[in-house]
Formats: structure tokens, sequence, C-alpha cells
């Protein structure tokens, strides 16, 4: 990870934060017709993930919590934001705790990311609507996060090794 001036350095949070608005507001157009609501691809968390592996922690959490919110007013509601800020919380820690502490690769933090976030959502939403039924859905979940956080994980692995070897030029 390069130093970078404090300017340079919130100039590269700011427009990860809209690259990460962006994806979320691509994310919303793309229909997704299954059997289970919610199930997204997650465009915005390989933003987050290259942030997690080239800034490093506090501005990759920072990103995140800013993506949340922001995007959860832009194009959705209080619920929307609610349900992503406990999957992403729980998501964001998984990853952190993997790549730091047992320095998995890039792929293996974006499944594990991928199926926390689900899983922080649908424990959210069985407290939200009181209804515990709602974890049978996980199995569900855990597959999409699976496929979701593998492809997540195959770009995001890409695009950071293109972008470490363009800081390495420069």
């Amino acid at each position: 990870m390069k130093q970078r001036s404090k300017g340079a350095a919130a100039a590269l949070l700011g427009m990860m934060l809209a690259l990460a608005l962006l994806c979320s507001y691509i994310e919303t157009l793309i229909p997704m017709p299954l059997l289970v609501p919610g199930i997204k691809i997650g465009l915005a968390n390989l933003v987050v993930l290259a942030a997690l592996y080239l800034l490093g922690t506090k501005e990759a959490l920072a990103l995140s919590l800013a993506r949340i919110f922001l995007s959860g007013f832009l194009f959705g509601n209080m619920f929307a934001v609610v349900y992503s800020l406990a999957g992403g919380i729980l998501s964001f820690c998984v990853m952190l705790l993997l790549k730091q502490v047992w320095k998995y690769n890039i792929l293996t933090v974006s499944v594990a990311g991928g199926i926390s976030h689900n899983l922080g959502q649908l424990l959210i939403a069985a407290v939200v609507v009181e209804n515990a039924n709602l974890l049978y859905y996980m199995s569900i979940l855990f597959f999409s996060g699976l496929v979701t956080g593998a492809v997540i994980g195959l770009i995001g692995r890409e695009v950071i090794l293109r972008l470490e070897g363009l800081e390495g030029r420069s």
C-alpha cells in the first residue's frame, strides 16, 4: 500500500464512494427474478473489497458505511438501510478477520463476505418480523452468497492486482 497525502487519500476515497454508489444504482436496475427477495449480485461490495486491500481497514469501513447509508436513502428506504447495515457490518468484520488474522486470499475473503452479508440481513429480518422461520431461507442465501461472493472475488482479485500494478509504476 503506497503512502498518499491526506488530500490524495481523501480524493481516492471519494472516487471509490462515487463508484460504489454507481454500482448500487446499477444493481437496482438489474431484475433478479428469484424466489427469495433481496438477492443481489453485490457490485458495490467489489469496491469495498478493493478498498480493504488497497487502502486499509479504516478507509474501507468508512467507505462501506457511507455507501450503505447513502445508497439506502437514495435508492431504498429506512428498512433498506437497516438490512444493509446488518449485512454490511457482519460481512466487513468477517472479511477483516479472514484477511488479517488468517491471511486468506481475496476469493475466500469475498465468498465469506457474501455469505455473512446474507446471514446478517436474514438475522435482522427475523428480528424485525419476529419470525424465526425466515432462517429456513439460509440454505438458499448461503448458496447465493457463495456464488456472488465468488464472482465478486474473482473480479476483485483482478482489479486489485491491476491497481497495485499501476501504483508500482507511479
